[in-house]
């Protein structure tokens, strides 16, 4: 059976291809999202943090003996307590001045710990096996669908559609909202405001990691696998409304779609795609998809 004149079984690995690197796309999208929505501040650290989350699922594993599913809870804590600290210590005296010296201090912080990386592992990739519970693959009949690939699109949807909920729809994220809207009223109704923002962008922080984990796997860990994919990254972000969590969600499981379907039938355009929309989508709206005009 064909698709457009392609065998369906290509055409479908090529889809879910796209939908698992969609999946990555998402969640890192949502963490750029959740602190440049709440904070005002454009995490460019944002794919080291990535990095980072992998390399601690690496070493956790061939140091330590900790297996895949502790790494997924340890990667967040321990890469989101390192983000609670350039909160405390750098971030926190550039919130009310110009966004772009956010930037320009999160590059360097990523330049900083990718040469500190590159140290330590050199370049070459580290390999992680997938987990035993995970491994092989499901026969569907018109396509084998690898079971860890079935996990992490069902890992990343079910952790961003968690986090939009507990944003938009709970007493927290309105406190959340509030407290970077107007600080000052919400801290009269005894809301610690700081800590708040500190633990908001430590979460942010372990978003990125959480998805390093789960790529871990999937990709060669390497110092640069995150400058390889943040560009991308910003991108959907852009694309989908600066700030808007849900936009950064739909955009990124979209795009991801739409690349892997390039790789079938224009392959050569499948690594520019995501630009050449953003071109466009800027020109029409240039909030985003579902960004709020100023």
């Amino acid at each position: 059976m064909e698709i457009f004149g392609i065998p369906i079984q290509a055409f479908l690995g090529q889809l879910l291809l796209g939908l698992v690197n969609g999946s990555f796309y998402a969640m890192l999208s949502l963490g750029l999202a959740v602190i440049f929505g709440l904070l005002g501040i454009v995490n460019f650290a944002h794919g080291a943090l990535y990095m980072m989350g992998a390399y601690v699922a690496f070493v956790a594993a061939d140091s330590f003996g900790l297996s895949y599913w502790a790494a997924l809870v340890l990667a967040p804590l321990l890469v989101g307590a390192v983000g609670v600290v350039i909160e405390r210590t750098l971030l926190k005296h550039l919130y009310k001045i110009d966004p772009i010296y956010g930037l320009l201090l999160t590059f360097g912080l990523a330049l900083i710990a990718e040469g500190m990386f590159r140290e330590k592992f050199g370049v070459s990739g580290q390999s992680y096996s997938v987990p035993e519970l995970l491994q092989g693959a499901t026969d569907l009949g018109f396509m084998v669908l690898p079971n860890y690939r079935a996990w992490v699109v069902v890992a990343s949807l079910t952790v961003c559609f968690g986090t939009w909920f507990v944003i938009e729809r709970t007493r927290l994220g309105a406190y959340l909202r509030a407290g970077t809207e107007n600080p000052r009223l919400v801290q009269a109704f005894g809301i610690n405001v700081p800590m708040m923002v500190m633990l908001t962008y430590g979460a942010g922080c372990g978003l990125a990691a959480l998805a390093g984990v789960l790529a871990a796997p999937v990709i060669q860990i390497n110092p640069l696998m995150g400058s390889n994919l943040i560009i991308v990254v910003f991108a959907v972000v852009v694309i989908g409304g600066m700030g808007s969590i849900l936009g950064s969600i739909i955009t990124g499981i979209g795009l991801g779609l739409i690349e892997g379907l390039t790789k079938v039938f224009y392959p050569e355009a499948s690594s520019i795609v995501v630009f050449v929309i953003m071109a466009f989508v800027l020109m029409i709206r240039p909030a985003g998809l579902f960004g709020k005009e100023v």
